[in-house]
């Protein structure tokens, strides 16, 4: 689970697409809630779901920079996801869709390989 939350390494696709599903849905949820929140008045679980937010966010653009290592780019190019929507969105399905290198490269093995899921 450490390795969750370091951005170094490599991801695959299939294991960046359910991280990408799962962090995406919960940040279309966590909107939704802080914005019932804000409608209301309920300060509490605005900041509650803004934190939810914004962890997921994190590790979601944790995700995207071992993608960008699979597929041969620095993390800086992870910057460009930072952009609001549609524009992000783009990158994310990118990252998704874009076939990283087959054998061994400067960040690592092929994830192919050592991946569980």
């Amino acid at each position: 689970m450490s390795n969750f939350f370091n951005p170094e390494g490599r991801i695959s696709r299939r294991k960046y697409l359910i991280f990408f599903i799962v962090f995406y849905w919960v940040n279309l949820l966590s909107l939704t809630k802080m914005y019932e929140a804000y409608e209301i008045g309920d300060v509490f679980s605005f900041v509650a779901f803004g934190i939810v937010l914004i962890t997921t966010i994190i590790l979601l653009l944790i995700q995207a920079i071992k993608r960008l290592h699979d597929i041969g780019l620095d993390w800086r190019y992870a910057l460009y996801l930072l952009i609001p929507p549609p524009i992000n969105f783009i990158g994310f399905v990118w990252l998704g869709i874009k076939e990283g290198q087959k054998e061994t490269n400067e960040y690592g093995k092929e994830p192919s390989k050592t991946d569980v899921i």
